[in-house]
């Protein structure tokens, strides 16, 4: 049997760094980054929808909403990649 809706769950700061990340590509030229014009609707969608389910992208201190996301978000990144830097040394 198969489902008719694929889910996928995020955290709040990934929904949050994400929604950010699409609406930045989304006010670019998408051509440019998605060379398949069929991307572009369910990118519209996830983007559409993390906007509903994210009350705080309209909030005065949006910006420091974000970074703090991104801050909370980093140190996994930091860890794997501060193992290669330490390589190269």
């Amino acid at each position: 049997m198969e489902n008719p809706e694929i889910v996928i769950k995020l955290t709040p700061d990934e929904a949050l760094v994400l929604s950010d990340w699409l609406e930045r590509v989304q006010m670019t030229d998408l051509s440019c980054l998605v060379d398949d014009a069929t991307v572009w609707a369910p990118l519209h969608r996830i983007a559409g929808i993390l906007d509903k389910s994210l009350p705080g992208i309209f909030a005065a201190d949006y910006a420091e909403r974000l970074e703090a996301a991104r801050s909370r978000l980093r140190p996994a990144l930091d860890d794997s990649a501060g193992d290669d830097k330490g390589a190269d040394a």
